[in-house]
């Protein structure tokens, strides 16, 4: 069983560890590179996936950082914003604030109440948010 710290309301994983099962977290979740999650990943606060971290299910937060590289193969819910950095591959995104998609990304719908950025070139399906804004190539 991998190991969870606890610092106030955040959590840590340790790096490289493997989590079998549903993973719930009532507070903030700070998970470094090369984490994997083989079920579902809630998390009530804000989770910081590490690059090169995986996800077999979906995830559900208050808002998300979704690092280099990732693999997310279910949908990611966040009440908040959601940001998805460089070469990562997330099933779809919905999310209550704004949502950033960095160079790279491939996402399938992605479904925002607010503005929806993406910077560079990217693959997606249906975006759907209150406004688009496209910055660089």
């Amino acid at each position: 069983m991998p190991t969870i710290l606890q610092k106030g309301n955040t959590y840590f994983a340790q790096k490289g560890s493997y989590f079998e099962g549903n993973v719930r977290i009532d507070g903030d979740f700070i998970v470094p590179a090369h984490t994997h999650f083989w079920g579902r990943l809630s998390v009530s606060g804000n989770l910081e996936l590490g690059p090169r971290s995986s996800v077999a299910l979906d995830i559900a937060c208050w808002s998300a950082i979704i690092g280099s590289q990732c693999r997310v193969k279910g949908p990611v819910v966040a009440h908040g914003d959601v940001t998805v950095l460089d070469h990562a591959v997330v099933h779809s995104i919905q999310a209550g604030g704004k949502v950033i998609l960095r160079p790279g990304v491939t996402v399938g719908d992605v479904m925002s109440a607010e503005t929806i950025f993406v910077h560079g070139r990217i693959k997606s399906g249906k975006l759907t948010g209150k406004n688009m804004k496209v910055l660089g190539n």
